[in-house]
């Protein structure tokens, strides 16, 4: 029998602030509201690519719960959400202090993100999945969204689902950088898939190469790694296969939410029984694409924008 769902993701949601133009945010007050969260902008990058995603998480009850809620659906993404009624919707800020650099303040600790429980994961869906995917965002937010993660690969493993995990690493959410390491690592392991920009994979490996991060990432079991290199492309491997993409050149507006897209070409692909070279290709094309316009996954690319980015330079207007 066909799984219901091509993806689930498990994980937190925030509501997002975005100042409107460059400069530091005390000269800078107008803000544009919206929301993000690395889950929740692979499901809705899943989605976009005519893939099946779906997004369990917990949120308050709070306009800021109902917006991601209400926008999670239209984008076509199958939202279950715990609305908890101790405690807030998460809140993040982006401004852009420099022209080019963003940087993002979080408000999350003890809020409803990170309060997210075991119990919060429906069994149904979770084992209704061909693929489940989980970042070490959830490992960084507390014993209960780590064991969250860990009950939700339990339930998606028992039924023979893929687990995907993306280290996505928050320096904000840890004070020891040995804890994150195991705490990744201990995911990991139980990942059949595992993607991880170099920094990340140094992090879960020690090793400062590329290849050898990828050789080490393999023998921690998992079927495929990934290292994302931003501007260098990406390269991936297996037991059998070792490939690179290189990075496809565009103007660059904003890299937030980059590596989410990337992560959602993949998973989409992956869904659809593509082999690892497809994936590869497609994941580095929704990264280029996504660093092309602003906000957390408003930019991620549909398969029309994947023709129109492929296709290169032509008339600038579209008649």
């Amino acid at each position: 029998m066909t799984p219901r769902f091509d993806v689930v993701t498990v994980g937190e949601s925030l509501g997002l602030l975005t100042a409107s133009r460059s400069g530091r945010l005390h000269h800078n007050r107008d803000l544009r509201l919206g929301f993000g969260g690395a889950e929740s902008n692979v499901a809705i990058g899943v989605a976009r690519l005519g893939a099946t995603a779906a997004w369990i998480g917990r949120v308050g009850d709070d306009s800021l719960g109902e917006l991601i809620v209400r926008e999670l659906r239209a984008e076509g993404v199958h939202a279950f959400p715990v609305v908890d009624r101790g405690a807030s919707t998460a809140l993040m800020i982006k401004e852009h202090p420099y022209p080019g650099a963003a940087r993002i303040t979080y408000y999350r600790r003890g809020q409803a993100g990170s309060r997210l429980q075991p119990r919060d994961v429906p069994d149904s869906v979770v084992s209704d999945t061909k693929i489940l995917h989980l970042t070490g965002i959830s490992a960084g937010l507390g014993a209960s969204t780590l064991a969250t993660a860990h009950a939700a690969a339990d339930a998606a493993a028992s039924a023979g689902a893929t687990i995907s995990f993306d280290v996505n690493h928050r320096t904000a959410l840890w004070q020891d950088r040995g804890a994150a390491s195991a705490a990744y690592l201990e995911l990991a392991r139980r990942a059949h898939i595992v993607f991880a920009g170099e920094e990340e994979a140094f992090l879960l490996t020690g090793i400062d190469t590329a290849h050898g991060q990828l050789d080490a990432l393999l023998s921690l079991g998992v079927d495929c790694a990934v290292i994302k290199l931003g501007a260098d492309g990406a390269i991936a491997a297996t037991a059998t296969d070792r490939l690179s993409a290189p990075a496809v050149p565009v103007p660059v507006v904003d890299t937030v939410g980059a590596g989410d897209a990337f992560v959602a070409g993949w998973l989409a692909e992956l869904a659809g029984g593509a082999g690892v070279g497809q994936c590869l290709d497609t994941a580095v094309a929704c990264g280029a694409f996504a660093c092309t316009g602003g906000g957390d996954w408003e930019s991620a690319p549909g398969r029309d924008d994947l023709d129109w980015l492929r296709r290169g330079p032509a008339d600038p207007v579209l008649r």
